[in-house]
């Protein structure tokens, strides 16, 4: 009864009564209290459920008890039963082989088993199918556990605008344009070093995360060092030994040592 009204449900209609003509085929329904994996697992099986001594084996009642079960399935899966047929081949010859007189053997030596290479073949699939169980029983991935997967972003170098060269022609012309209102008139011969104002770049960028473009330059310098200091700038960031960035468009430009990930 479904909902104490219909006996069933079709296509979420109730149904109150079942149909005169329902056919059902014979084979619908199938149970099977006992899957194998082949042969000799049933062969195993039939051995250790009635504690026969794997090493004696009653042929007679093993064989009967396999022929038994070989004769239900093959009424049911012919490709199925085909491969037990040959095991129960196997075990009708030796329990022929048994009912013979033993073949004489040299003196001291002992009668050959007939049955010595199927216990060797039971005990060698025995000893795999407890392994095997052993295996299943440790946890394994996607039944028992699952691997945890965290992202974590890592930048290792911040990612900044590139300064547009208008952007530093229009800093350098006012830095210029500073520079007149405080040059001096003395007349003067310096030897002026690319080398040396480049190390002096590289001292004042020590320790600090940004510094203003220009902050960089000495306004009391004159224009001969501010140019040398401008030649000295633009060959450490040729050298990728310094960046020139600024937050955005027309942003105020600053400079700072490159960024070096370490291993």
């Amino acid at each position: 009864m479904v909902d104490h009204v219909a006996v069933a449900r079709l296509y979420g209609e109730p149904l109150f009564a079942l149909p005169q003509d329902l056919y059902i085929p014979p084979d619908a329904l199938e149970v099977f209290l006992e899957a194998f994996e082949g042969p000799l697992d049933l062969l195993l099986y039939l051995i250790r459920k009635q504690n026969f001594n794997i090493l004696d084996i009653p042929m007679a009642a093993v064989t009967r008890q396999y022929l038994s079960y070989v004769d239900e399935i093959r009424g049911r899966n012919l490709e199925l039963a085909a491969e037990y047929l040959l095991m129960a081949a196997m075990l009708i010859e030796i329990k022929s082989r048994m009912l013979l007189p033993p073949r004489k053997v040299a003196a001291g030596e002992e009668a050959e088993d007939p049955r010595a290479e199927l216990v060797r073949r039971l005990l060698e699939y025995e000893r795999m199918k407890l392994a095997a169980a052993q295996l299943a029983e440790l946890p394994q991935y996607g039944r028992d556990f699952l691997r945890a997967q965290v992202h974590v972003e890592q930048a290792l170098a911040p990612r900044f605008p590139d300064v547009e060269l208008a952007d530093l022609q229009a800093a350098w012309a006012d830095i210029l344009g500073r520079a007149k209102l405080v040059q001096s008139h003395k007349i003067t011969r310096e030897q002026l070093s690319v080398r040396e104002h480049m190390s002096i770049v590289l001292k004042k960028l020590q320790g600090r995360r940004f510094a203003p473009f220009e902050d960089l330059f000495d306004l009391g310098g004159g224009v001969p060092v501010l140019v040398v200091t401008l030649i000295a700038l633009l060959e450490l960031a040729k050298e990728n030994l310094v960046e020139v960035t600024q937050a955005e468009a027309y942003a105020p430009i600053y400079v700072r040592l490159a960024f070096t990930p370490t291993a």
